[in-house]
């Protein structure tokens, strides 16, 4: 008889025991944050300022949290340091390094999914210069 009871059940009763949504989403700042810090589902924006910067990014995507990469402010040669650090330590845990624009990584861990691909212009350029041909 209780097996059929777990096979039958009311769907009000699943209501009752889950919540509504409204209460899912009725969750202040502060909690949402908190929430966040636990499970690593943060976005992180970053301008580094010179390559000692790079071990921050790390230990950022160590704790799991998604990490955007803003290279603008630094040299060239610094940002190619920083950029083969990173690839080292996305290796290491799994992750994806995509650039989102001139200067812009998005770097993630290994639980974040990335769907899609933001084209750049250059990649543009070439296409059509290709189909000319």
């Amino acid at each position: 008889m209780a097996l059929l009871g777990k096979l039958f059940k009311d769907p009000e009763d699943d209501e009752t025991l889950m919540g509504t949504e409204d209460e899912f989403y009725s969750i202040s700042e502060e909690e949402a944050v908190k929430e966040a810090d636990k499970t690593g589902n943060k976005m992180i924006l970053l301008e580094p300022r010179a390559y000692s910067e790079s071990q921050a990014i790390a230990d950022h995507l160590k704790s799991r949290n998604s990490v955007v990469v803003n290279l603008k402010r630094v040299t060239s040669d610094q940002a190619k340091r920083i950029i083969d650090f990173l690839s080292g330590c996305i290796y290491a845990i799994g992750g994806t390094m995509q650039k989102i624009g001139v200067g812009i990584y998005l770097c993630t861990p290994k639980n974040v999914n990335v769907q899609g691909k933001i084209s750049d212009e250059t990649e543009k350029n070439k296409v059509e210069t290709e189909e000319e041909w």
